[in-house]
């Protein structure tokens, strides 16, 4: 009940991220606690089990996704462009952005850049724990981010410019 307890408002808020329903993230979580507590021998102790229990919970959460039909739309790998490092490095937005407003430019992105986008910047994880999470590439994960992340500065620069309806 003590893990139960120091886990269940942060795990809950991850899954609010993801499915936008508070009944329906609470259920995921529950389910998340339970899958972690039926498969407690499988955990190493190689991450905090708060880690451990956010990773349940985010593929609980993409699981729920994608049985409501809303499923990423995985990109041809032969598509794909590699990430330019550079731009990488050179991503800014102005400081009269808030952190609202960098929060509905996430909700308005395409399904298949704000998962990578949420789980990169947001949760912290890395292309290769991306790329597990969502079932894709590691260059499927840089591509989405790195569209991704255009098309929310370009929804950010519209934001400041008064553009934006």
């Amino acid at each position: 009940m003590q893990l139960y307890n120091q886990y269940c408002n942060g795990m809950l808020i991850v899954a609010l991220r993801f499915v936008k329903d508070t009944m329906e993230a609470e259920d995921i979580v529950q389910e998340a606690f339970i899958k972690a507590f039926t498969k407690l021998e499988q955990y190493k102790a190689e991450v905090s089990f708060g880690a451990w229990l956010k990773r349940i919970v985010i593929n609980k959460c993409i699981d729920v996704l994608k049985a409501r039909k809303q499923r990423l739309i995985e990109l041809e790998e032969h598509h794909l462009n590699l990430v330019d490092t550079e731009y990488e490095n050179d991503w800014m937005v102005d400081d009269s952005i808030t952190m609202d407003d960098v929060k509905m430019a996430i909700e308005d992105l395409p399904e298949k850049y704000r998962y990578v986008v949420m789980l990169y910047l947001i949760e912290g994880y890395d292309h290769q724990e991306i790329s597990e999470i969502l079932s894709i590439s590691e260059v499927a994960s840089r591509t989405q981010l790195s569209r991704g992340k255009q098309k929310l500065q370009l929804a950010l620069k519209t934001e400041k410019n008064g553009t934006r309806s």
